[in-house]
């Protein structure tokens, strides 16, 4: 019925490690084939529009969307540490269409390159847990479970510039819209909006948020936010 989506797994690396991107990790490794160099927003969202395009809706719905996994070297490790990178991927996995997967440990922060380090055993002594991205990673699966339209809902491309990326997802007339920045500093947006009343960021910060026929925001960089 579906499958492991690394289709979308290799954009989110390429984008989301940005500059961090670990090339030594990721060419070595044959499930990224074809990852060169980082992305920016524009062709992340053409490989996503592309990616979302392959399949009937009803196969892509249930796609297994994964950052990682026994076969690959961890995330983390390919995006040289950087936890932001993280955050962010983790953020658009669980609002992206099919079903996101967590392959163990990534939720506390834990590395690995090739097989067979990216299985080492869990660390269970909590003191060497990452407590805020284990913290941020329940946020962002609570919003998820509170969402319908981030599990059914229709997918949207809003926005793809300067080192931005945007989207909203609708379900029975609620839209939730999801921005992510990966450069290094605020950006503006300014993206269709189809409500009379200005969202709320649920998830992560917004300044200067204020509807005027388009939707207008400034995401932090570095961050990602949700609104709705």
């Amino acid at each position: 019925d579906a499958q492991m989506n690394y289709e979308v797994t290799k954009p989110m690396l390429a984008f989301f490690g940005g500059k961090y991107l670990d090339k030594r990790v990721v060419h070595q490794q044959s499930n990224y084939h074809g990852i060169h160099h980082a992305i920016d927003a524009h062709e992340f969202a053409n490989r996503i529009d592309h990616n979302l395009g392959l399949y009937k809706k009803d196969i892509t719905y249930a796609q297994l969307n994964l950052l990682d996994s026994h076969d690959t070297p961890r995330f983390l490790s390919c995006v040289g540490g950087n936890k932001d990178s993280l955050k962010l991927a983790t953020l658009f996995m669980f609002s992206y269409p099919g079903a996101p997967c967590i392959y163990y440990g990534n939720e506390i922060g834990l590395d690995g390159e090739h097989d067979p380090d990216c299985r080492k055993s869990f660390p269970w002594d909590e003191n060497k847990w990452d407590k805020e991205l284990l913290q941020y990673t329940r946020e962002v699966i609570d919003l998820r479970k509170k969402n319908p339209a981030l599990r059914r809902g229709d997918y949207r491309r809003l926005w793809s510039a300067d080192g931005i990326y945007a989207f909203s997802r609708s379900y029975e007339g609620k839209t939730v819209v999801v921005a992510m920045n990966v450069s290094e500093t605020p950006q503006r947006v300014h993206v269709t909006y189809e409500a009379n009343r200005t969202p709320k960021p649920v998830l992560g910060a917004a300044s200067e948020i204020h509807l005027d026929g388009r939707l207008n925001f400034t995401v932090p960089p570095r961050s990602g936010v949700v609104l709705k």
